[in-house]
Order: structure tokens, then sequence, then C-alpha cells
């Protein structure tokens, strides 16, 4: 495979999500919440074996990649969502920081739009190393623009579906709603986003290699004149050698006829 090829080679969906271990890693404390709490009809027990859960999910990702940073990200959100429900003191609780997080990325994404820094391009890019030269092509804009906005739907649809759940004391529900609404819903934002790259990719490589061929001919005309340019100011000694030759046999022949 050649370097253009593993260049140009995009991440899978699934990719992106962490695998078939991240969709199950990121699911299991929330299911853990919700039979306990169903089971044990305790919240207090919920909570402990939530957090539990999700920082063996956090030890066993930090052994995988060598780093205490999926440990910390992987206790984080569940600790949040737990101390949420310890305070309320109901197990409802447990889902409200999900779902605002929801309308504040949703929001979020809707305002880059705005103000014409759509998210969807600028969380790739910085992701994937790339630099955002993206971002002076309207057409490109314009792609990133729409990938942005159907992240925004989902995370508006999230909020207002589990925000109707949680009013009407829905804890199962609200718990099937996080899952169901979450990586199937961010697969076809993904998607929309991918799209949106590969179009701007190719896009921006057509322009770069339109404005290469344009400094190459440009390169041929500035070599061109500067060949004529340097022929005209330049003469030709073999030329002048035989002029001076030709000069001086004609003065030899008028000496002689004298």
């Amino acid at each position: 495979m050649t370097s253009a090829e593993t260049e140009e080679k995009q991440p899978t969906v699934l990719e992106q999500m962490g695998g078939v271990s991240g969709m199950l890693y990121s699911s299991l404390p929330v299911l853990v919440f919700v039979i306990v709490n169903f089971a044990a009809k305790n919240l207090m027990a919920a909570i402990i074996s939530s957090l539990a859960a999700a920082v063996v999910i956090g030890v066993v990702l930090a052994v995988r990649k060598g780093t205490i940073q999926p440990a910390i990200s992987a206790v984080f959100g569940v600790g949040v969502a737990a101390f949420i429900a310890y305070k309320t003191g109901e197990a409802k609780g447990f889902f409200l920081f999900g779902i605002w997080q929801s309308v504040v990325y949703g929001s979020a994404f809707l305002l880059s739009i705005i103000v014409r820094w759509p998210l969807a391009g600028v969380i790739w890019t910085f992701l994937n190393g790339r630099d955002r030269s993206w971002r002076a092509d309207k057409a490109s804009v314009r792609d990133y623009d729409i990938a942005t906005f159907v992240w925004a739907l989902v995370f508006f649809a999230r909020f207002a579906v589990q925000r109707w759940l949680y009013d009407e004391d829905q804890v199962g529900w609200l718990a099937v709603a996080r899952l169901a609404m979450g990586y199937p819903l961010m697969a076809i934002a993904l998607l929309a986003t991918v799209w949106a790259v590969r179009r701007a990719d190719k896009r921006l490589k057509a322009a770069e290699e339109a404005t290469a061929a344009e400094a190459s001919a440009q390169a041929e005309v500035d070599d061109v004149l500067a060949r004529t340019a340097d022929d005209l100011l330049t003469p030709d000694m073999d030329e002048l050698q035989r002029t001076v030759d030709e000069d001086a046999r004609t003065k030899a022949r008028d000496r002689s006829r004298d």
C-alpha cells in the first residue's frame, strides 16, 4: 500500500467509536445501575455497583492502552451521574447529567455553524492531525456544516426523549433510551462526518493538483522567456567570429587589388 493510499484511508465508524469493546464498556455501568436498582430496590447499592463497574472498566482500559487517561474518563462520567443520583435521592437522577450534557453539546454544535467554525470539521482535523485548509473552501465548510447539523440533531433528540422520560419517572426506559440513542445515533452522525471529510479532501486534492499544474506551466513559460532573453542579450560568438573573418578577408582582397 502506498503512502498516498494510507493517507487517504479514513477510520471506520466502528473505529471512531472505540470498537466493539468501547461500546460494551461504556454501556456496562448504566446496565449495572439499572439492574441493581431494580433487583435490590436500593439506590445506594445501585450507585456503588455502577461506580465499581466504572472503576474496573477504567483499570482494564488503562492496562490495555498503557495510560491512566482512559481510566479517568471511564470513571468521571459515571461518578458525576452517581453523585447527582445520590444528591437527588432518586434513581432517575443518574441520567440527569447526560440529559443536560446533550443539550449543551447540541447548542455548541449549532453555534459553531453560525460562527462558521463547524465543529464536525474542527474536531475531526484536530483528532487526525490535519490542517484547517478546508476553511478556505466554501463548499467544504458547507459540507462540514451539514455534518455538524446532524450532530446537533442527535444531541437535541437525545435531550427531548430522555427529558420526557425523566419527567415521567421512567428509569428503565431512560436506560433503554440512553443506550439506544447512544452509539446508533452517533454512527449516523459519524457517517455524515466521514461523508463531509471525503468530499472536502477530494475537493482540496483537486485544487492542489490544479495549483501544482499551473505552477509547472508557469515555470516552463518562465524558462522559455529566460532562454529567449538570453539568446537576445548574448551574442553568438561563432557568428561573430565568422563576420570578423569575412571582414578581414574582404579588406585583404581590397589591399591586394591596390
